[in-house]
């Protein structure tokens, strides 16, 4: 793997359980790989113990939150918006390029193929060509950051026309970044939906490839991390930092079958810029309604 990347697992209060370590190990991962906590973890030196003092970076989240839009004004610390912006910095005093940073409840990574008439998959036995891959791709569309997608992505296998598409409009969970372009996260909970919708609709490029797919534990199965406080708030008022911050294209919506939840929805028709095919442009004219060409 390039000595210029690394990979970043974003974690707090459960070193005991990172089943993403697990994913990375058993997809061929050679390269760096270092867990980032906050210095309000009062399990850090389990972490140092388990994976290696080298190996865990501590950021100041108090100087992090004063530098952060929280979007609200209750103090609520508890919250991985602080270790995302943290990140760059680490990363960028470790002389890195390039990184990824991960959330510390993955089980697996996919690529996604048509198999048999199914939208199938198969497990990513080499990550370091698909990271590189990735990394490739960040640089080559000048996007802000390049995601891989998420399970829900292919409801509706092969009906599903994002798997077709191969780039969609959204970034989550899996973050491939530079360095030398921090990314403006703003929003104590959902945080990732509130700075693609709004960095998006500035113009900004942020992607998600679908052609392969990180698999996550189900939201709040874990104890610590962010778990407690959607506990608390319930997917309703997660969902709401998304509307305050992008009232023109997202909406609080309803998602489930058995279980209903409220979740955000995404207008992209109102979200994010178009290219317009030249064939609508409309000729100029002069006064008198006559085509005018230029010489």
């Amino acid at each position: 793997m390039r000595d210029d990347f690394a990979v970043f697992i974003l974690t707090h209060g459960r070193p005991n359980n990172i089943p993403t370590v697990g994913v990375l190990s058993r997809g061929g991962y050679t390269g760096k790989l270092f867990f980032l906590l906050d210095n309000e973890d009062e399990t850090a030196d389990e972490y140092k113990r388990l994976y290696g003092a080298e190996n865990v970076v501590i950021f100041d989240k108090q100087a992090v939150f004063e530098q952060t839009d929280t979007m609200e004004l209750t103090g609520e610390k508890k919250a991985i918006i602080f270790a995302r912006r943290a990140v760059f910095d680490v990363a960028a005093e470790m002389g890195l390029r390039f990184f990824l940073m991960l959330e510390d409840d993955f089980t697996a990574m996919h690529y996604r193929i048509l198999r048999n008439g199914i939208l199938s998959h198969v497990t990513c036995s080499s990550l370091d060509d698909l990271f590189s891959a990735m990394v490739d791709f960040l640089v080559d569309s000048n996007a802000l950051t390049v995601c891989l997608a998420q399970g829900g992505d292919f409801i509706g296998g092969k009906h599903n026309p994002r798997y077709y598409e191969g780039l969609v409009r959204k970034a989550m969970n899996s973050f491939f970044c530079r360095t030398d372009r921090p990314i403006d996260f703003r929003g104590t909970m959902n945080e990732d939906v509130t700075t693609y919708t709004t960095l998006g609709s500035r113009g900004e490029l942020l992607f998600t490839c679908t052609k392969a797919n990180i698999v996550q534990k189900p939201t709040q199965s874990l104890a610590g991390g962010m778990s407690d406080v959607y506990k608390d708030t319930g997917t309703y008022m997660k969902s709401f930092y998304s509307v305050m911050s992008m009232p023109s294209a997202v909406k609080i919506s309803q998602i489930g079958e058995n279980h209903i939840r409220i979740h955000h929805v995404v207008s992209w028709v109102h979200c994010v810029p178009k290219i317009l095919n030249e064939r609508w442009k409309k000729n100029a004219t002069d006064k008198r309604g006559q085509a005018v060409t230029s010489s």
